[in-house]
């Protein structure tokens, strides 16, 4: 398989026997023990588990934030395994858009600059990077608030802004590490709601929640336990139905 196969199958995400080990101490902590998945462009999905199920450890790794002990990670045809640490970060930069639960924002920075920052790391000049982060808070409906500081806004106003950050860059992907672990309920259905709008205009999301109904949100749902793929399913209705009422 040449790196150029998953884009061309419209493959965004392709893990192959991914495997990732850590050493504590003389123990050998198995976090994934060969996940074999496949994450398709516009597609929505959750990836759910326990502690210690190892969903920490795949969103690093998706995340290129780490990299697998062994085994293929192929991000929109680029291999990644193997990779150092400054190509990663080209990749992350140009491939990845992160959305977090802490939002991660510069407190002293306007909501302008705070979305224009990682534009500044890929070397896009000065207008530009202004234009496409006025543009990316407009996607999130947070126009009239780019000259706010962080705590000048609501956290779900916070959250905004930070996917605002992460669509300036234009990424294959949008990653969402438990995105709305800091909002009340009415919020964190606003955030889900743009995260919804943002898929329909054809955004790939990945998202890595323990939260039944947050989960339900997305088309698909991963659930990982022992460092393996426990179940991989799409969610009819009833699926979602039962998800919540579960609480697994």
């Amino acid at each position: 398989m040449t790196e150029r196969d998953g884009a061309a199958e419209g493959v965004m995400i392709r893990l192959l026997r991914l495997r990732k080990e850590y050493q504590m101490g003389e123990e050998t902590v198995r976090a994934l023990r060969g996940v074999d998945l496949s994450i398709y462009r516009n597609e929505y999905v959750a990836i759910m588990g326990p502690s210690g199920s190892g969903k920490s450890t795949l969103m690093n790794l998706i995340g290129c934030l780490d990299t697998p002990s062994e085994g293929e990670y192929i991000l929109n045809g680029h291999a990644v395994a193997g990779l150092t640490d400054d190509q990663l970060a080209r990749i992350r930069n140009r491939e990845i858009g992160f959305v977090f639960q802490t939002f991660n924002l510069l407190p002293r920075s306007t909501a302008l600059d705070n979305v224009a920052l990682p534009l500044v790391y890929a070397g896009v000049a000065r207008a530009e990077r202004q234009e496409r982060a006025m543009e990316a808070l407009a996607a999130v409906e947070l126009g009239d608030r780019m000259r706010h500081k962080p705590n000048e806004l609501s956290g779900g106003q916070r959250q905004r802004v930070a996917i605002a950050r992460a669509l300036v860059t234009r990424p294959s992907i949008i990653l969402a590490d438990e995105p709305t672990g800091n909002l009340d309920s009415r919020t964190s259905e606003e955030i889900m709601a743009l995260f919804q709008r943002l898929h329909a205009a054809g955004q790939t999301i990945v998202m890595v929640t323990h939260e039944p109904d947050i989960a339900a949100h997305a088309d698909r749902v991963v659930m990982l336990r022992d460092g393996i793929i426990a179940s991989d399913r799409r969610q009819t209705r009833v699926d979602v139905d039962e998800l919540v009422l579960a609480g697994v």
